[in-house]
């Protein structure tokens, strides 16, 4: 079944003759501690499961064997940390990095993979900002916030028929971003977002916050950030009473979020940065059987994302007949891979071309999946 993963191009690269090995490192960071530690433990064994595959499979550069080496590190989802973390894989003398998780690390982070030449893919940061700084280094595989918040805003409107919305944000660069580009987009006759309100990234308390929304008596309230906060907010909101439906982004699109939030059936609305269509489900399928059988675990959210982030960059560097970041970063600009998660191409900024979104309400403690939006 692994084989039936790799495509054409990767396979032309892969056989096999003994000899001296080139060692080819890609660094991968996320938040390994703390709350989001489940969904960055997703991303990085998503790339181990693609580093595994091109050892296994023998892969080679411009005809020479390669061993593949996953270099991980933990940036909490702490900017601080994000950079330090980032200053480790440049000292390291990393061929390439996928990652960051959070739009918070990765943005910092992407100054210094710039500075040192070192191509980034992220699997899961969706903060416009990252790709539109103006370094040609900084690649990622998942649909923007402005896409993915202005999808959420046109289905609370006109799929949910919200009028009455809240809106709250945890602070962070992702929170906000994808907090603003839902509120853009909430437009129609009697629409209106009825309260503004954030807390933060570490808050277990939301009672002033709900209390204040409570007032205004809201049909739908947003919520821009992760499932670690939001699931908490979700438990509180319904012990105050509050009917409204809860609506997220890919933050709170987790396996985690029902039990976090005790009970989201019927309630929640979220959506992920990324999404297959049915001819690619297959593929899908058999890599979250593959994944469960090698992790013991579920697959969270970016996982294949990571996997194919990997494979993108393997894809560029065997084009490139070389894994040197000088040589292979124009290939990786203009390469085209078909990965698990369907066609990777990159635009002018480096974001994947016509990405893909998927939403998904929660049923008897499940994702269930609503629609895939081009």
């Amino acid at each position: 079944m692994q084989s039936k993963l790799i495509p054409l191009a990767l396979a032309l690269a892969f056989a096999g003759s003994a000899g001296a090995q080139q060692v080819v490192k890609i660094g991968h960071v996320a938040a390994i501690s703390g709350p989001s530690a489940h969904l960055g433990k997703d991303d990085e064994n998503g790339a181990r499961l693609a580093i595994e595959d091109l050892n296994a499979k023998g892969f080679k550069i411009d005809g020479k064997a390669v061993k593949w080496v996953l270099v991980p590190e933990d940036d909490a989802s702490d900017p601080k940390q994000g950079t330090a973390a980032a200053q480790k894989l440049v000292d390291a003398r990393v061929n390439g990095v996928v990652g960051h998780q959070s739009s918070g690390t990765t943005i910092p982070a992407s100054k210094i993979y710039y500075d040192a030449g070192i191509p980034q893919i992220s699997g899961a940061a969706t903060n416009p900002v990252y790709t539109h700084q103006g370094f040609n280094t900084a690649f990622r595989v998942v649909a923007n916030d402005s896409k993915l918040g202005s999808t959420l805003g046109k289905y609370a409107v006109t799929k949910l028929g919200a009028k009455r919305i809240a809106v709250i944000d945890d602070r962070t660069a992702y929170g906000q971003g994808v907090a603003s580009e839902f509120a853009k987009a909430v437009k129609g006759p009697g629409v209106s977002i009825v309260d503004k309100q954030f807390t933060n990234d570490k808050a277990t308390d939301f009672n002033a916050i709900l209390t204040s929304i409570k007032a205004k008596n809201p049909d739908l309230i947003f919520f821009g950030g992760m499932d670690s906060v939001g699931g908490p907010l979700l438990r509180q909101m319904k012990a105050l009473g509050i009917k409204a439906k809860f609506m997220g982004g890919d933050g709170i699109c987790t396996e985690a979020m029902p039990k976090l939030a005790g009970n989201a059936d019927d309630i929640v609305t979220c959506a992920e940065a990324g999404g297959v269509l049915a001819g690619q489900q297959k593929n899908m399928d058999e890599f979250a059987a593959r994944f469960k059988k090698r992790f013991g675990v579920e697959v969270q959210i970016y996982a294949p994302y990571y996997y194919d982030a990997v494979m993108t960059m393997a894809t560029a560097m065997a084009n490139a007949r070389s894994a040197d970041p000088i040589k292979y970063l124009p290939y990786l600009a203009k390469v085209k891979y078909q990965g698990i998660t369907g066609p990777i191409a990159f635009d002018n900024y480096g974001d994947i071309k016509d990405g893909a979104l998927t939403l998904f309400t929660y049923k008897n403690g499940k994702k269930t999946l609503l629609e895939v939006v081009k």
